[in-house]
């Protein structure tokens, strides 16, 4: 199977919203503002570098991944790969993208946010050396009523 990484783009919406439902994890982990036609064509205009699809020959998207950075430190905020193509190095390719990307930028220090029961979620981000940070508490405060505050 040949695979192409590509940027992401606001006409890819639907495509990403129908992978990004499709997926339990990835599901549980958008909200109605951010993850929004309107906020996702915010942020990609935000962070256009940094946010890769990767598609098949037949330009199916077997993965996604939305990252960006506030001058300072990158945050990947949407990883998902579609579970027909998980174990194929999609992950992967969209992890090493986006490191290029951020790097270009001059990024130098990236963190991502899994859920703590996402055991695969987990193993793939210690596989690609992400360290888990255990000195830190997470903090959240939501300023929309529309957005969950999480547990």
């Amino acid at each position: 199977m040949a695979f192409q990484i590509q940027h992401i783009n606001i006409e890819d919406f639907d495509s990403l919203m129908e992978l990004w439902l499709s997926v339990g994890i990835s599901k549980r982990a958008l909200n109605p503002v951010d993850d929004s036609r309107e906020g996702i064509e915010r942020y990609l205009k935000r962070n256009p570098s940094t946010c890769f699809k990767v598609v098949t020959e037949d330009k199916k998207i077997a993965g996604v991944i939305l990252s960006g950075h506030d001058g300072r430190r990158g945050t990947v905020h949407h990883l998902c790969v579609n579970p027909e193509y998980q174990g194929m190095g999609v992950g992967r390719m969209l992890v090493e993208a986006m490191e290029n990307g951020l790097k270009a930028e001059g990024i130098q220090k990236i963190f991502v946010l899994v859920f703590s029961d996402n055991e695969k979620g987990n193993g793939f981000w210690q596989k690609m050396g992400y360290s888990i940070r255990t000195d830190l508490n997470y903090r959240n405060k939501s300023l929309n009523s529309e957005i969950p505050v999480g547990k």
